[in-house]
C-alpha cells in the first residue's frame, strides 16, 4: 500500500512538472489555459506558442528521462553497483560518438542517428563487458572499464571536432545536453525506440531482481544468468541511444534517478521502474524549465543543470561506497 501511494505521489510530481514547463517561459500561461489551448482554443497565440514550442520540448524532455533513468536502474542492477549509470560507464559516450559521425560526416542522413546512436550505446556496453570479464564479470571491473571505454569515444569525438572544426558550431549543444531547438520531428524520432524499450523493461522486472541476489542464486532458480544480462544490455542500449540521438550527451540522469526512488521505494524493480519512469521524467522537464529561466532571456544547456546536480550526488555516492 505505501509503495502504491508512493508511486501515485510521483504520477502527481510529473503532472504538476509537465504544467510547469509547459506554462512558465517568457510568456506565463496557467494550467487551465493550457489544458483550454490544447484541446480546443486552436487560434490563440497560446495555443501556438504552447503546440509549436513548449509542448515537443516538454514530452521530449519527459522521454530522454524516462529512457535514461531505466537505462541507469538497469546497468546498476545487472552490475550490482550503485555508481553505474549510461553517462559514468561509457554508454553514452558510445552512443554520442555514433551519432557524432553521422551529424557531422553525414549530416544528410540525420533520420539515421537515433540507429546510430543505439549502435554506438550497444557496442560501447558489449565492448565494456567483453574487457571486464575474466571468469565472470565483476561490477568494480565493469565500471573501471566503462571509464577507460568513455574516455576512449571521448578521444575520438575530440578528433572528429578537430578534423572538421566547420561543422562542431552545429552540434556544440550536443555536447553538453541541450534541448532549446527540439521540435516535433525530434518527438517522432524518439518515440519508437522509447516505447519498445520501455515496454520491453516492464515485462521483465522479476528477473531483474533474481538477478540482484548474485549469479549462482539465480542460476539455481533455473534463470540463464548471462543470456538474461544479455537482454538487460540490449535493452539499456537502446534508451540510452534513444535518449542521446536526441538530446545528446545529458549525464547523471541514469544515476541519480534510480537513487532517489530507491530511497523511497526501495529495490524492488518492479516498483523501481515505474517509480523511476515517472521521477526521471519529473527530473529533467523541471531541470529544462530552470534552463529557460534562470538566466532569461539567455537558456543554457540542460546538460549544465543536470551536472551541478550530478557531480556533488556522485561524489556522495562515491564516499558512501569507501565508507561501506
Amino acid at each position: 500500500m505505501r509503495k502504491a501511494t508512493l508511486l501515485i505521489i510521483f504520477v502527481l510530481l510529473a503532472v504538476i512538472s509537465f504544467f510547469i514547463s509547459v506554462g512558465v517561459g517568457a510568456v506565463k500561461i496557467g494550467p487551465v489555459d493550457i489544458a483550454r489551448s490544447i484541446l480546443y482554443e486552436k487560434d490563440t497565440v497560446n495555443y501556438q506558442i504552447i503546440w509549436n514550442v513548449r509542448l515537443p520540448r516538454t514530452i521530449v524532455a519527459a522521454l530522454v528521462g524516462i529512457c535514461l533513468a531505466l537505462s541507469g536502474a538497469i546497468l546498476q542492477g545487472i552490475m550490482r553497483n550503485p555508481l553505474a549509470g549510461p553517462n559514468i560507464i561509457g554508454v553514452s559516450s558510445g552512443g554520442g560518438f555514433f551519432a557524432y559521425i553521422i551529424l557531422i560526416i553525414f549530416p544528410q542522413y540525420y533520420y539515421l542517428v537515433p540507429i546510430g546512436a543505439f549502435l554506438g550505446a550497444l557496442f560501447a556496453t558489449l565492448f565494456i563487458y567483453s574487457l571486464a570479464w575474466k571468469q565472470g564479470a565483476l561490477p568494480t571491473r565493469l565500471v573501471l572499464a566503462g571509464v577507460a571505454v568513455s574516455s576512449l569515444f571521448s578521444a575520438g569525438t575530440n578528433t572528429l571536432m578537430a578534423f572538421f572544426p566547420d561543422r562542431v558550431q552545429g552540434v556544440l549543444g550536443f555536447m553538453v545536453g541541450g534541448l532549446s531547438a527540439i521540435t516535433w520531428q525530434d518527438f517522432r524520432m524518439i518515440l519508437p525506440y522509447a516505447i519498445l524499450g520501455i515496454i520491453l523493461i516492464l515485462f521483465l522486472p522479476n528477473k531483474l531482481n533474481i538477478l540482484m541476489l548474485g549469479d549462482e542464486v539465480a542460476t539455481g532458480l533455473g534463470i540463464k544468468v548471462e543470456k538474461t544480462r544479455f537482454i538487460f544490455i540490449i535493452i539499456s542500449s537502446l534508451l540510452a541511444g534513444a535518449a542521446v540521438s536526441v538530446v545528446g550527451l545529458l549525464g547523471f540522469v541514469g544515476l541519480i534517478v534510480p537513487h532517489i526512488v530507491r530511497l523511497f521505494i526501495g529495490s524492488d524493480y518492479r516498483y523501481l521502474f515505474p517509480g523511476a519512469i515517472f521521477f526521471g521524467a519529473s527530473l529533467v522537464m523541471i531541470c529544462d524549465t530552470l534552463a529557460r529561466t534562470l538566466f532569461a532571456p539567455a537558456e543554457i544547456p540542460v546538460g549544465i543543470i543536470m551536472s551541478a546536480l550530478g557531480a556533488p550526488f556522485f561524489l556522495y555516492l562515491l564516499r558512501k561506497k569507501e565508507a561501506m
